[in-house]
């Protein structure tokens, strides 16, 4: 297979970038902030974006713009990365973990509903692998929604775009995102209150229309580079056919793949039509496959296809939470994923429509190969 490297990058990201060196400003002020801010808010359906350092301070600004801290509870689901968590536990609040659905790999609603407390401020909707959660239930459940759409850039849910359905929406640009500056983050929001409160957090307390020794409120510096401006500019106006192509390669391979016994890919929900297949996920049953998820992990990594065995554990089981600090609801799914679930990284769908196929032959390969031949 020709599995291309990440991150990709061309000359449209190295004029830009020759136009900032060619400037007197590199920092945060550049225009290229404000450009590529306007253009990802209105690319998501949004009317504010906010750039930041990465999507790990973008989640931690919308809960303390939200004015949550203390004594406050957010419901979080067990499967995501660390940030989702942490976030919450840097605001002072009490993040309480709650089950994924068995082959989404989303946020159960029915588990959120269940968690749902008087203290209880919000609930992070993690859209994960890039389709978007379930935000019609999750919008019903009666608190705001965060959504952490760091996987999401470009994905829908009834035609609305990921970060614009919630309060707010926290997106990354760390190195193995579909748009990627190395580092980066944005959240966007139609609340225009919040973005301001957001804006001021990130800009050391200063208003947009204050001077620059006035600081208002307490703040600190979050702000990107004009560089890292320049190349998301680059990376935004190449996402929407990078999205396409990894959607009709993960087309194929989901449909030759789709009769092989003991393995289930991800299900995607007919409202979460477009998404960008951040990750490829599935998941494995031993039994009817043949081999376990373990066994199957070495066997594709050994064909030279980059495959991660999921997550090590859950959320709450990390040492962080292992010592206190949370409230853990019971989360059978989210264990039994870390058994048997694994993903392909974005890059296995950047190739060609031969490349997919070959992937999933060799997917049939391994299985076929490790089970007994039948006796009828």
């Amino acid at each position: 297979m020709d599995i291309p490297q990440w991150p990709i990058a061309g000359e449209r990201e190295a004029e830009l970038l020759r136009q900032v060196l060619a400037s007197d400003r590199w920092g945060g002020f550049h225009p290229f902030v404000t450009q590529f801010e306007r253009e990802f808010a209105a690319f998501q359906h949004c009317a504010h974006g906010v750039s930041a350092l990465n999507g790990t301070v973008t989640l931690e600004m919308a809960l303390e713009a939200m004015g949550i801290g203390q004594g406050d509870e957010v419901i979080v689901p067990a499967i995501s990365f660390i940030s989702t968590a942490t976030a919450v536990s840097r605001v002072g609040a009490l993040p309480v973990f709650v089950d994924i659905e068995p082959h989404t790999f989303q946020i159960d609603p029915a588990r959120a509903a269940a968690a749902l407390t008087p203290r209880t401020r919000a609930v992070m909707a993690v859209h994960f692998g890039g389709p978007v959660a379930d935000m019609d239930r999750l919008l019903q459940l009666g608190v705001p929604v965060i959504e952490d759409a760091a996987h999401s850039h470009g994905s829908e849910w009834s035609g609305k775009r990921a970060g614009s359905m919630g309060v707010a929406g926290s997106f990354s640009f760390q190195n193995s995102k579909v748009m990627t500056a190395g580092e980066g983050g944005i959240l966007t929001s139609n609340d225009s209150e919040l973005a301001d409160r957001v804006r001021a957090i990130a800009n050391q307390g200063r208003r947009k229309d204050g001077a620059w020794f006035n600081h208002y409120t307490l703040g600190t510096n979050y702000r990107i580079t004009a560089l890292q401006a320049a190349v998301l500019i680059a990376q935004l106006e190449r996402l929407p056919e990078h999205n396409r192509l990894r959607e009709a390669n993960a087309s194929i391979i989901r449909r030759e793949l789709e009769a092989v016994p003991g393995l289930t890919l991800q299900t995607i929900r007919p409202e979460a039509r477009i998404q960008t297949n951040y990750l490829l996920l599935g998941r494995i049953d031993a039994a009817k496959f043949g081999m376990s998820r373990d066994a199957f992990h070495r066997a594709i990594t050994a064909e030279g296809i980059p495959c991660t065995p999921f997550y090590p554990h859950t959320l709450y089981n990390n040492p962080l939470y292992r010592a206190g600090g949370c409230r853990v609801e019971p989360c059978p799914v989210s264990e039994a994923c870390i058994a048997d679930a694994f993903w392909f990284p974005h890059r296995v769908l950047l190739g060609s429509e031969t490349d997919a196929r070959e992937l999933s032959g060799i997917v049939q390969r391994i299985s076929s190969s490790c089970r007994q031949p039948s006796l009828a």
